[in-house]
């Protein structure tokens, strides 16, 4: 007796299958892409310093980079979650300020306390530091000297951003092949039945 597969849940899956390997084979590819620009944050540490974007700058950013802006005035404060030098856990104090009658402005991670209302003493001025990202404003400028009430905050570096991808490949693969196994496993059943009523 000749096994038939069903032609339109074949072709679905096959669809699936496909969708789900080109997924993963993408994700090698960002994977690669990523490794490269990481190696570039890695090696911004030891370029010269530059001054803060007076635009929005787009992709790449200039993370990790030294830098040097101007806080005519600070607009607001906020904090997030993050870690002095010694490791010890607590809030990241940051002034966004203006920078002129244009242009982005810039945020500033003036450092760091266990207190989330602390440093708030600061009126701006020139700030010098290393270029970090930020959920906010996309990129934010972590000071090298604290600021007032406030410790050194862990200095910015590369090792925060993850690289996933190849995860995520395997993941993509893995699903792959479980959808092939369940597909074989019902067209199996289906055949017994088949054979069964035959």
């Amino acid at each position: 007796m000749s096994r038939k597969l069903p032609l339109i849940p074949t072709i679905l899956v096959a669809l699936a299958v496909a969708t789900m390997i080109g997924l993963g084979i993408w994700q090698l590819e960002r994977r690669k892409e990523k490794e490269a620009l990481l190696a570039s944050y890695a090696a911004a540490a030891n370029l010269p310093p530059i001054g803060w974007p007076s635009i929005p700058p787009k992709e790449p950013l200039p993370l990790f980079r030294s830098a040097t802006a101007n806080c005519l005035s600070v607009v607001g404060f906020r904090t997030a979650a993050g870690q002095n030098r010694s490791g010890e856990p607590g809030y990241l104090v940051i002034a966004d300020c203006r920078t002129g009658a244009e242009g982005p402005g810039v945020s500033v991670e003036l450092g760091w306390s266990k207190d989330p209302n602390a440093g708030r003493a600061y009126r701006g001025g020139l700030v010098s530091g290393v270029i970090a990202p930020d959920k906010v404003s996309r990129m934010r400028l972590v000071a090298a000297a604290a600021g007032p009430g406030l410790t050194a905050s862990a200095p910015p570096s590369p090792a925060i951003i993850p690289n996933n991808h190849l995860s995520y490949a395997v993941q993509w693969f893995l699903f792959a092949g479980i959808a092939v196994t369940i597909y074989l496993l019902a067209l199996r059943q289906r055949w017994r039945k088949e054979g069964a009523n035959g």
